[in-house]
């Protein structure tokens, strides 16, 4: 369920990683999931700023909890219980209408579960687009904009229907409306006012180099790990001098447990052309100054660390003998009487 929940995200949030440096949280959005098991319902809600969690919902008291200090934005208690009254008639009471009252009309035979996502995206010039989405087993089924609930073509004759019945609602569409255009965008902003600091913070990856299971005969997985960098964007390329190379895949960039994160890019490369290759990472944590690994094939290592192990031997071995030789010259002379 999680991982679909983050597909659906990166949907609705497309770009976000398209530079590298601090950007300003795209959307602040809100989603619910709604699972159906063993004849009950179970639900879970959470709230979302860009890609940051910024607040989870009780189901029980119908309110928000506040996973940060600033979660609660720049709002007056009594305006937080306003918005939450809100959030709840018309985010949580929309799905459960559509539960309710749409699931027979639409002749839904078995249901398992339904996610709803909705909140508002930032554009120039502070100008905000208000989205509002329902899928259904993990296809679009509908969307809400511009006044009107639009089935998605994946959703066929059944979205269709569920659309027309809900476009009849005057005040459910009204206040929907109103959600998109007016409450979200004022609480993005004020959230994000808040919790700048926070979102602004910087820090600086590590980085380490390794090979991966042999790729075939004659040549070499390289392996650059990337970990601990904050914020999220973040470029990693294996290069050679100045000239990237394309061979380069790089894995998803995936949380920590700390908000931070890694991920690794890897090079499928001849074992006689591994010389010569770094991995490059930039990131806005660094200033300018690119972070650069170059790789030392295993060989080289290991005869450096021979050379080093051996060095140590012979001026240990040196040592002891010139001490057992001190010892064994000043005994004699001590014993010897004065005439």
């Amino acid at each position: 369920m999680l991982f679909l929940l983050l597909l659906f995200l990166a949907a609705l949030v497309p770009g976000s990683e398209s530079k590298i440096g601090f950007e300003e949280p795209v959307s602040y959005h809100v989603i619910r999931i709604s699972t159906f098991q063993n004849h009950t319902w179970a639900h879970l809600a959470s709230g979302w700023l860009g890609e940051l969690q910024t607040h989870s919902w009780n189901i029980s008291s119908s309110t928000f909890i506040h996973l940060y200090p600033w979660s609660r934005g720049n709002f007056s208690k009594r305006e937080l219980m306003d918005l939450e009254r809100f959030f709840w008639v018309h985010i949580i009471g929309v799905q459960e209408f559509f539960m309710d009252h749409l699931m027979s009309e639409c002749e839904f035979s078995f249901l398992v579960d339904i996610v709803m996502a909705t909140g508002c995206e930032l554009h120039s010039e502070k100008s905000f687009l208000g989205f509002l989405h329902v899928a259904i087993q993990g296809h679009d089924f509908m969307s809400f904009q511009n006044k009107t609930w639009s089935p998605s073509p994946k959703g066929g004759r059944k979205a269709q229907k569920a659309c027309n019945i809900l476009n009849l609602n005057q005040a459910l569409t009204h206040t929907a409306h109103r959600l998109l255009s007016d409450t979200f965008p004022r609480f993005t902003l004020g959230l994000f006012d808040a919790g700048k600091p926070h979102l602004q913070q910087q820090v600086k990856p590590e980085a380490w180099l390794s090979s991966g299971p042999s790729p075939g005969p004659g040549h070499l997985l390289l392996v650059c790990h990337v970990s601990g960098f904050y914020p999220k964007p973040v470029w990693v390329m294996w290069m050679r001098g100045e000239e990237e190379q394309l061979g380069t895949q790089r894995g998803d960039i995936l949380p920590n447990g700390d908000e931070t994160w890694h991920l690794q890019a890897t090079l499928n490369v001849a074992a006689g052309e591994a010389a010569g290759l770094a991995c490059r990472v930039k990131h806005s944590s660094l200033g300018g100054q690119d972070l650069v690994l170059y790789w030392a094939p295993r060989s080289a290592l290991g005869w450096i660390l021979l050379a080093v192990i051996v060095a140590l031997a012979l001026l240990t071995g040196l040592g002891f003998w010139f001490r057992k030789c001190w010892t064994h010259c000043e005994a004699p002379c001590s014993a010897v009487p004065l005439k």
